[in-house]
């Protein structure tokens, strides 16, 4: 019989190595999977917080505009107005009566309604016929 060489407990052998270097092998690709589904994960939400401050700076701007031209309109109606006032007597004794109306004052804009937009359905191309030889 041949006797079996008795390894000590704590020694290190090939075949330790071999296994501890697979685990460590293992356990990079999973690393290296999960870490690149999180920075995809992180794109995303970077890129629909970019998407929601564009949409924040859009309706920031369009509520400005709005204000502004709610305060202008009406100042340019009175202007025009008075301009029409302060001529009218130099047209009349001219005889260059204006023909028109005095226009009504304008009416300050609502934002339209959010509809859905109609899409159209893409063509199909028609069928295919065989040649005649």
């Amino acid at each position: 019989m041949k006797r079996k060489k008795q390894v000590a407990a704590n020694e290190t052998t090939l075949r330790h190595l071999w296994l501890a270097g697979l685990g460590l092998a293992v356990i990079a690709r999973r690393e290296a999977l999960s870490g690149a589904g999180r920075a995809a994960g992180r794109v995303e939400a970077l890129q629909q917080r970019v998407r929601d401050l564009a949409s924040d700076a859009r309706s920031n701007v369009r509520g400005g505009i709005e204000t502004m031209r709610d305060q202008v309109e009406p100042k340019v109606v009175k202007f025009s107005a008075d301009v029409e006032a302060r001529l009218a007597p130099v047209l009349d004794k001219l005889g260059l009566k204006s023909a028109h109306k005095p226009r009504a004052q304008r009416k300050s804009r609502k934002p339209a309604a959010n509809k859905p937009v109609a899409r159209r359905t893409a063509r199909k191309p028609a069928a295919r016929r065989a040649r005649k030889a």
